[in-house]
């Protein structure tokens, strides 16, 4: 887990994250969460990216594995579920409004985007929309925080603990970073809200 203010990436690490989505990484701060193995599975991304282009998604889902999990959920109807979840019980609500003030509060501490001001992601704090970006920020920051995103975890068919990084040998990465600032967790894929 990693909150700002983030260690800035390593060519190699950029390399992995670039691998991961198959196209060149954008905008990349740090790694907000790894896999066991350290590989990037979260990474934070400038609240600005280097065209001007304001950009909400502050963590930002990168690990293939990960991804997928989650698309298979959001493809059987998960945002849907957990929505009426949402829209059922005050107290998730309530968790939810300050998971999407947690949200704001880190990346404002990054730069404040006038146009981006109370849009956080993942549909935050009123709807379900990205579990992409819901789950990044939990494995980001850690259970207990997006309960949405937790919930989404829990559901995913991907487990955090065990590394399902393809190409980890290879890329130096993990032989570099080790795995400090791993969660237990693990990191995530590459949301459908926006695209680092």
């Amino acid at each position: 887990m990693t909150r700002p203010p983030f260690t800035p990436p390593t060519e190699l690490e950029i390399a992995a994250v670039s691998r991961q989505l198959g196209r060149p990484a954008r905008g990349v701060l740090g790694i907000a969460a790894r896999c066991v193995c350290g590989e990037p599975t979260v990474v934070a991304t400038s609240p600005r990216l280097e065209d001007g282009t304001p950009f909400p998604t502050l963590y930002y889902l990168t690990h293939p594995a990960a991804t997928a999990a989650v698309s298979t959920l959001e493809a059987n109807g998960e945002m849907s579920r957990l929505g009426a979840l949402l829209e059922a019980d005050e107290e998730l609500r309530a968790a939810y409004l300050r998971a999407h003030e947690s949200y704001l509060s880190d990346r404002n501490q990054i730069e404040v985007v006038a146009e981006l001001d109370g849009i956080s992601a993942g549909g935050m704090p009123s709807r379900v929309k990205c579990l992409h970006a819901l789950v990044a920020h939990s494995l980001a920051v850690g259970p207990g925080i997006n309960p949405i995103g937790d919930l989404a975890l829990e559901a995913a068919d991907w487990i955090p603990e065990v590394c399902e990084c393809r190409d980890a040998a290879d890329s130096g990465v993990a032989r570099s970073s080790g795995v400090g600032g791993a969660r237990p967790r693990g990191t995530g894929g590459e949301p459908t809200e926006a695209r680092t």
